[in-house]
């Protein structure tokens, strides 16, 4: 078992959302987050666009001077090492735009799985790896 981890834009969370879940990978995790890359923010492309009414306000308040941290988007879902490539391509075709900022995915092993509920652990915890998904 894998956990495949994506760091991705903002705005890209409901697309990405809708397509793992008609793609068969209905369980996941997602979260807020910031937190930047390698390259330096255009801070004048931010001023222009805070300008914009439809903005989110609490967007460029978290960008503040310094090191500044971008908002983003985290996901994370538990899968069979043989549906890592299946993932990892739905996630990377769903949020590649071709610039800076399209975010990061981390694969990372994972050592065992519970579900509190029903006490199950290992493969008959990962609702992928039974065919059986929860509602």
């Amino acid at each position: 078992m894998k956990e495949v981890m994506a760091v991705i834009r903002m705005n890209k969370i409901n697309q990405t959302k809708d397509v793992l879940v008609n793609a068969g990978f209905p369980a996941f995790t997602g979260m807020k987050a910031v937190g930047r890359g390698v390259r330096a923010v255009d801070f004048e492309v931010l001023q222009a666009i805070s300008d914009d009414p439809k903005l989110n306000p609490d967007v460029l308040s978290s960008i503040s001077q310094g090191p500044r941290l971008i908002p983003k988007r985290v996901i994370s879902l538990v899968v069979p090492d043989e549906l890592v490539p299946d993932v990892v391509d739905i996630i990377t075709k769903e949020n590649q735009t071709g610039t800076p900022g399209d975010g990061k995915i981390f694969v990372l092993p994972v050592e065992e799985v519970y579900r509190i509920r029903t006490k199950q652990s290992g493969s008959e915890a990962i609702d992928e790896m039974t065919g059986h998904q929860e509602t």
